[in-house]
């Protein structure tokens, strides 16, 4: 199957190696090296993303702007195929695409230090700004709903109507606890009918392994834009602070092990405004610690609602796993509630 796609590309007969790259739970990625190159291959996850040509036409409304308004910036377009397409499809096998491998580049799982939260956060906050041009309008929607907290409570009730009696009862203090914290989703609602909030072109899906780093731990730029759809900014930084605020991730058991660290609050903040402040309106700035509730609470609700739902969506390496990582983001939404007092001063929040 490798040398059919490679062949797309004029490189059959130059393969070296591939491997499997990264560790996105989405896509199947691998590492080529043809030609005395060094590319990135993907397989599109089609059952998320319904429309596949739609990413590729999304990106290459981004390329083509980027490359003709601010051609330094350090863009991954990807490789053309002989027939010129950017995305191809092989029967039986689905839709793949082919970039470059940004050499001298490296990239990480775990947001380890305030310094690559900032670096991170001021990345996606550049990625946003220069494509502010942009009519937002003009990009396809390649996850419908993808964060409408509106429609993932309604999922989550839907979910409880028609859930077995068992997994409701394992489920009732999670359930409880996001019925009861039902203000943000109503928060959201309000957002929506404001005319201080913009839509923007937006990433959706910022944790820190879709940015570039060079080997000072600099970032380079953002990867990864089969989320970029029109947005709210609180997308993008919600995202960051729900994955990048505690140490540990969304799969840790251990509760106790889930913290905020003020510190990745702080540069998350700090290196979006850095590139974000004069793009932001007054109102929008206010809402920086509501947008880590609005991202974490989302995010408790989609794995309780998988849960109740039997793991049709996220699936389950083991029983109960939905509603384990249901309940490690309750957790971290508390203690990020209860964090607010030492937070609420940090930029321009309130």
């Amino acid at each position: 199957m490798t040398e059919l796609i490679l062949s797309q590309y004029g490189l059959q007969n130059n393969l070296s190696s591939i491997k499997e790259y990264g560790s996105g739970l989405i896509n199947s990625t691998w590492r080529v090296s043809a030609a005395g190159n060094k590319y990135i291959l993907q397989k599109i996850n089609n059952t998320v993303f319904k429309q596949p040509y739609d990413i590729a036409d999304n990106i290459s409304l981004i390329a083509n702007f980027l490359k003709q308004n601010y051609p330094q910036y350090p863009f991954a377009a990807p490789v053309t195929a002989i027939d010129g397409k950017e995305m191809i499809y092989i029967e039986g096998s689905g839709y793949f695409r082919l970039f470059p491998f940004v050499e001298g580049s490296c990239s990480f799982d775990i947001a380890n230090t305030s310094n690559l939260a900032f670096e991170a956060a001021l990345q996606f906050g550049r990625f946003t700004k220069l494509l502010s041009q942009i009519n937002s309008n003009d990009l396809k929607i390649t996850i419908p709903h993808f964060h409408d907290l509106r429609f993932r409570y309604q999922q989550f009730t839907e979910a409880l109507a028609s859930a077995g009696n068992e997994r409701k009862s394992k489920a009732e203090d999670s359930i409880k606890t996001l019925k009861n914290n039902y203000a943000i989703a109503d928060e959201y609602k309000k957002i929506q009918s404001n005319p201080a909030f913009k839509k923007r072109v937006t990433h959706h899906d910022t944790k820190i392994s879709n940015v570039l780093f060079d080997s000072n731990k600099k970032g380079i730029c953002v990867i990864d834009l089969d989320t970029v759809m029109p947005g709210y900014f609180i997308s993008d930084v919600g995202d960051m602070m729900r994955t990048y605020l505690s140490p540990v991730s969304e799969e840790e058991a251990d509760f106790s092990k889930i913290s905020i660290r003020r510190d990745c609050y702080k540069a998350i903040v700090e290196g979006y405004v850095s590139e974000m402040k004069d793009e932001l309106s007054q109102v929008e700035k206010q809402y920086f610690f509501y947008a880590g509730k609005f991202s974490i609470y989302m995010q408790a609700l989609r794995f309780l609602t998988d849960y109740l739902n039997d793991d049709a969506y996220f699936g389950s390496a083991y029983p109960g796993q939905n509603l384990i990582r249901a309940s490690n983001q309750i957790v971290l939404l508390e203690k990020f509630i209860e964090a607010r007092p030492e937070l609420i001063d940090i930029g321009i929040n309130s």
